[in-house]
């Protein structure tokens, strides 16, 4: 007979906690959609996966659906990216509350790993929780920013403490399609943002345009051009928004 240890009893109620979780975000979800809500879905085509600065993968093309349910203030949905070779894969989960249409508060689950059982939520998990406030000015005050800290999961120093990577990007419009940006990693992340200590990440220009293509249709197209100072790296992103 196999003897269960406690680490294996451990392991099995985590595993089982999290598909609990799971089946009841589930029914909540169903019960929203009794509510008067919508459903969105998209996807982009990006030249290369870039984040905060730091690129993802290899230099090569990412395509990166989403779907998402939107009842009133609350926003749940589904982020992901791979690309066309197949070695990088990721999906994020989250929700947002819009406090008003200024501030927003969202909770993420990222997981870009997947080198265990995506619902093993056991000490050596490959998820990554964060919290982000958000704001978003008006007129007259037109200057975006926004705050993300990881507080739990995979995000870990050297020593297997918890490196509670934080980063802070604002924003500023220089026209109805083009603005530009500067983030930073706030604290000591070796394994998200490769910092040991507070340094820019992520400087840069986002422009779009609307390409039309026929009289009834239209493609939204972006260009990034950024610069990360911390990594002494630029890059140029091309991306289409389907």
């Amino acid at each position: 007979m196999k003897q269960i240890t406690g680490l294996t009893l451990k392991k099995s109620i985590m595993k089982k906690s999290a598909r609990l979780f799971f089946f009841s975000a589930f029914l909540l979800t169903a019960a929203l959609v009794s509510a008067q809500g919508s459903f969105s879905t998209g996807a982009d085509i990006v030249s290369s996966y870039v984040w905060r600065g730091v690129a993802q993968g290899s230099n090569e093309p990412n395509i990166q659906p989403s779907v998402s349910y939107t009842n009133k203030k609350l926003s749940i949905g589904a982020w992901g990216s791979g690309n066309f070779s197949g070695s990088l894969k990721e999906l994020d989960l989250y929700a947002t509350y819009a406090f008003s249409s200024s501030f927003s508060v969202t909770l993420t689950d990222y997981n870009w790993i997947f080198s265990k059982d995506y619902f093993d939520y056991s000490d050596g998990t490959d998820h990554i929780y964060e919290a982000t406030l958000a704001y978003t000015g008006g007129e007259s005050f037109p200057i975006s920013a926004s705050l993300n800290t990881m507080f739990a999961g995979a995000d870990k120093k050297a020593d297997g403490d918890n490196a509670y990577s934080s980063y802070l990007e604002l924003g500023y419009p220089l026209s109805s399609n083009a603005k530009i940006f500067c983030g930073a990693s706030l604290t000591d992340s070796p394994a998200v943002y490769g910092t040991t200590g507070f340094d820019i990440t992520n400087l840069g220009l986002k422009a779009s345009k609307t390409l039309e293509i026929t009289d009834k249709f239209s493609l939204p197209v972006y260009g990034i051009v950024g610069f990360n100072p911390s990594a002494s790296k630029a890059f140029l992103v091309a991306g289409i928004t389907l």
